[in-house]
């Protein structure tokens, strides 16, 4: 662990004005504030966010972010308090603290809500501060180096395949490549560590047949640069046994046949010597085709920099180069780290830096859960790019397979909802037309469009996906509160007297519906009878016996909703006051509460999952229960005074099967609360004429 001088020493190694005094302040308190916590290692918790200080140290970041990185547990994890942090090391580290909190605090109930929310906090945190997610990637390479201390296996994998999907994946969006591939690795040495000992074993095996060929490789590329007058830094090393096993993966190839195990960078002066040892390289050797990229005349969209090639060395043995400036080099290492491009310039183009996250953000608005929210922001992330032109020479990126409707998305929202065609290099052609690299793409657009639910069977971009889908979602609701508003109106024709003014008001209250939206598309969704409606609307005019579509009683009380909000005890599960509840959120319908343990809970992925309680003094609730009693006379009257004898009533009884000497019956029963259904189920079970009596 560094100490703390070793630490100051290291940021006024590279920024001699940082602030001393902030970061030693940081050290002590932190210190103090984790006082005895221990690690899964059994080292003192301190050491853990003192580490990742110093793998930021490594970035050259300045000292508000070391000091936050030095604090980054102390809100979550101690008694410190954001109030205190502010008032001791100022607002811009108390905010990025705070912002690195957000990120740690995810509860979510199933595996891809985690990783939604996970990257809707990244990408909210980043249109911030980028320094949050600096300070967060490094707290998770320092929690993958100490991974194999967790004892529990099902917990290290679930914590490498998060890595995997989602860390690694961002580190290398803003080009931090080093931190991309240490994470994959041990993420790797993880989840497939037969095959991660395999390629390590077998990269050992082929290092020592041999000998020093990186180190004779990497001399003879010197000489030959330096022979041609470029003064280069050489670089080998053998390839990341997570980069080899998914070519073999993607090329159905074996380990032995796998050509291209090493990898060689040439760091030269300028652009102009990287072109100039491009081709020293390529007369003495000859290319593998194919294998070329320049990334140099067409950067990556995380503004990645370098000449990529392939040759064949000797022993007809392919070696990977990559040749580079000094420049893209520190970009190539750092990222946006190295300048934090986002401060000077927030508003790039489409083929700017940071034009990336400025297009999740806006995902971010328009998905409509968690799900949605993580297939798009993934397919953003991991698909390869293509580059397009408008007619007027603007560069567009894309994911490969792109369309035009993908096209017109990316240039403005607008444009893709009325598009109704495109020409492609000048031709028309449809709109589910593939778009490859170097095509000018002109949209025709018509104010008549409307964005058509069949694009969704070729889109390929989370953006226009997500827009579509908001569309779509947006024309149902207006076409369920048209048909509910005919229906209500054919309903309130057929009523003995007409309204008084006040009447929908009254009645949007008895139904307990927020508006008159809502009620129109509760109408138009069969969620509300006939002569429920008319009984809300006009007392008696149903005959009294009227039934409402919320089965919600005046008692109940429910804390986490807004006050008025439709909400149904779900059939399912029928919980009681007592049991612990949550609440499902599925757009245009009441709000679904479920026991904790309801088995129907899984199929709620795709709502929004709300944490509830009830309030004190809530009453009364059905409860389903099914009860065996053995077939003798006087068993069902026993059933029957047990559950008077406790004051309960039963609202529905069911004989569900006879079997010889016994009958089974389930039976709703109104009860107060949890307390009072087990004390109902305990006398049932004492009772000589009862077999069994559980609680659906």
């Amino acid at each position: 662990m560094l100490r703390q001088y070793e630490l100051v020493e290291r940021v006024k190694s590279y920024d001699p004005d940082a602030d001393e005094a902030l970061i030693n302040r940081a050290y002590v308190f932190s210190m103090q504030a984790h006082g005895s916590q221990k690690r899964a290692s059994g080292d003192p918790y301190f050491s853990h966010p003192i580490e990742v200080a110093g793998i930021l140290t490594d970035l050259r970041l300045d000292g508000e972010t070391i000091a936050t990185a030095i604090l980054h547990d102390t809100i979550e994890d101690t008694v410190a308090t954001p109030e205190e942090i502010e008032k001791l090391f100022g607002a811009n580290v108390a905010r990025l603290v705070d912002g690195v909190t957000k990120l740690s605090k995810i509860e979510a109930q199933t595996e891809n809500e985690r990783a939604a929310e996970n990257l809707r906090k990244f990408l909210l945190a980043m249109s911030d501060d980028i320094r949050v997610l600096l300070v967060k990637l490094a707290d998770r390479l320092h929690n993958m180096r100490t991974l194999h201390f967790i004892k529990n296996e099902d917990r290290r994998r679930r914590i490498a395949r998060e890595t995997m999907d989602i860390y690694a994946p961002l580190a290398e969006r803003i080009g931090m490549y080093e931190f991309m591939n240490e994470m994959q690795t041990l993420a790797f040495q993880q989840l497939e560590p037969e095959a991660y000992a395999s390629i390590t074993r077998r990269l050992e095996l082929l290092e020592a047949d041999g000998g020093d060929r990186i180190a004779r490789i990497s001399s003879g590329l010197k000489l030959l640069l330096g022979r041609g007058g470029l003064d280069a830094e050489i670089n080998g090393r053998r390839k990341h046994p997570y980069s080899i096993w998914r070519k073999m993966q993607e090329r159905h190839i074996s380990f032995e046949q796998l050509s291209d195990v090493m990898a060689f960078r040439a760091i030269v002066p300028t652009v102009e010597d990287c072109y100039k040892a491009l081709g020293i390289i390529h007369r003495r050797w000859p290319m593998v085709p194919g294998r070329f990229k320049d990334y140099i005349s067409t950067p990556k969209r995380n503004g990645y920099k370098s000449l990529h090639t392939a040759v064949i060395h000797a022993e007809n043995m392919r070696v990977e180069i990559q040749i580079r400036s000094e420049a893209m080099h520190a970009q190539a290492e750092f990222g946006l780290a190295a300048h934090w491009a986002y401060k000077q310039d927030s508003k790039k183009g489409p083929d700017g830096q940071v034009g990336w996250i400025r297009d999740l953000i806006e995902i971010l608005e328009t998905a409509g859960s968690p799900e949605e929210l993580l297939e798009h922001t993934r397919m953003a992330m991991y698909q390869d790019r293509i580059f397009a032109f408008t007619p007027k020479g603007e560069l567009y990126q894309l994911p490969k397979g792109a369309t035009p409707v993908d096209f017109a998305y990316a240039v403005h929202t607008d444009l893709g909802d009325t598009a109704v065609g495109a020409k492609i290099n000048g031709r028309v052609v449809p709109l589910r037309t593939p778009i490859v690299n170097g095509d000018q793409v002109q949209i025709l657009r018509s104010k008549a469009q409307e964005p058509q639910p069949a694009w969704l069977n070729f889109v390929v971009t989370g953006k226009a996906r997500a827009a579509i889908r908001r569309f779509v979602r947006h024309k149902e609701r207006d076409e369920g509160m048209a048909l509910g508003r005919k229906l209500y109106d054919e309903i309130v024709a057929r009523l003995p007297a007409q309204l008084a003014p006040d009447a929908l008001k009254e009645a949007l209250q008895r139904l307990k519906m927020d508006d008159e939206p809502a009620l129109m598309i509760a109408i138009a969704r069969g969620q509300i009878s006939d002569a429920g409606l008319m009984e809300a609307l006009m007392p008696g005019s149903s005959g009294g016996d009227a039934e409402t579509a919320p089965r919600q009683r005046e008692a109940i009380s429910i804390k986490g909703l807004t006050p008025g909000v439709a909400f149904v005890l779900a059939s399912c599960c029928h919980p009681v006051p007592g049991d612990r509840i949550v609440g499902l959120r599925h757009p245009d319908e009441p709000i679904e509460v479920h026991a904790i343990g309801c088995p129907k809970l899984a199929d709620g992925v795709d709502a929004d999952w709300i944490d509830l309680s009830w309030r004190d003094g809530s009453d009364g609730a059905v409860a389903r229960l099914a009860v065996v009693l053995k077939n003798e006379p006087g068993a069902l009257g026993v059933m029957a005074s047990v559950i008077g004898a406790h004051k309960a009533n039963i609202l529905n009884l069911r004989l569900d099967n006879r079997d010889g000497g016994f009958h089974s019956f389930v039976l709703d029963l109104e009860v107060r609360d949890l307390h009072h259904l087990t004390r109902i189920l305990a006398a049932l079970r004492a009772a000589e004429a009862v077999s069994s009596a559980t609680r659906l």
